[in-house]
């Protein structure tokens, strides 16, 4: 497979979801997919939402054109995340529950399974072998749907969760590449291809979101990819290629848990908003910063794997947890 074809993909993906973005930011109103500002919104305006439904059928789509035999053999994954996709677009028009989300979500990740997909061991640490037997669909279950949410968390800024999957999914692009695993790398590019056009409307100011219908898609095919991408590199090593969606969830599991507030209460306490409150409320200023961390991160995260020995990774990595944890405690009291 030639970086020729593979660009052509992306090319497809980025072309459709322009033409399919554009339309539906045009009927968005008629469609009802209006997000209406709140007390948690940055923005003032109401705003079209529910681009993720273009970005999934553009990348569908081009996938399935360019090489319909491959993408067939990942069937079940494909249905899995149409079933995310969905529950996150009528998430888009009626606010539906946490617990139906977590339902779909955990439904479409035993879906992986009939394709292979699932965490059998995470490597050798401290000279073990962590073979996970019986605990691998557990396990498998809680690393999706906890990613899977966390991307949806992060969505909070015009324009960070488009930019932070973007530099995810090329870190993943470039392990496809290396590695010479077509599924890994067509299917990251052509969301980057996708995602590309999206941010062409949701760059701040935004003029169009993603919704939960992209957040959730993004976040479920992100699990995807670092899954299949455990063949070829550490489990640590994934924790830096999708390190500050993680982060920021895991600070704010922290936080809740210390002040007995549910997981599931939203508010504007997540790392980007505080962030922003610091940088004069900018919110490309923000965004920026937050790419250019994720985007370090990733680097470490594809150079040392291998060179560097994983319990020093995961000791630095959860430094980092408890530093951000105690920076973010200070900043709220």
């Amino acid at each position: 497979m030639t970086l020729g074809f593979v660009g052509m993909v992306a090319g497809f993906s980025f072309l459709l979801a322009l033409l399919l973005i554009w339309l539906l930011k045009h009927y968005a109103g008629c469609l009802g997919l209006i997000d209406h500002p709140n007390a948690r919104s940055i923005h003032l305006q109401a705003t079209p939402r529910g681009a993720g439904v273009g970005i999934y059928v553009a990348v569908s789509i081009a996938l399935f054109v360019g090489c319909f035999d491959l993408m067939y053999s990942y069937f079940w994954s494909w249905v899995a995340l149409f079933l995310v996709m969905c529950v996150g677009l009528y998430d888009d028009y009626y606010d539906t529950s946490h617990s139906a989300k977590f339902m779909v979500i955990i439904g479409s990740t035993l879906l992986l399974l009939f394709d292979g997909i699932v965490i059998e061991d995470l490597g050798t640490f401290l000279g073990i072998p962590l073979f996970l037997a019986w605990f691998a669909m557990p396990f498998t279950l809680f690393v999706v749907v906890g990613f899977t949410n966390a991307l949806n968390l992060i969505d909070g800024l015009d324009g960070l969760a488009g930019t932070l999957s973007l530099i995810i999914l090329g870190s993943f692009g470039l392990i496809g590449y290396w590695y010479e695993d077509p599924f890994i790398l067509l299917v990251a590019s052509a969301f980057m291809g996708a995602l590309v056009a999206f941010l062409l409307f949701n760059w701040y100011p935004a003029s169009l979101f993603m919704g939960d219908s992209g957040s959730l898609s993004l976040g479920f095919v992100i699990s995807i990819l670092a899954i299949e991408s455990l063949e070829y590199i550490d489990a640590v090593s994934i924790l830096f290629l999708a390190a500050v969606p993680i982060l920021d969830t895991l600070v704010v599991v922290l936080r809740r848990l210390r002040t007995h507030h549910s997981l599931f209460l939203p508010d504007r306490l997540h790392t980007h908003h505080l962030l922003r409150e610091s940088l004069s409320h900018s919110t490309p200023k923000s965004v920026l910063l937050l790419a250019l961390i994720q985007l370090l991160y990733s680097t470490l995260g594809l150079v040392t794997t291998g060179w560097i020995e994983e319990e020093v990774m995961l000791i630095l990595f959860v430094f980092t947890i408890l530093l951000l944890y105690g920076v973010v405690s200070r900043r709220i009291g």
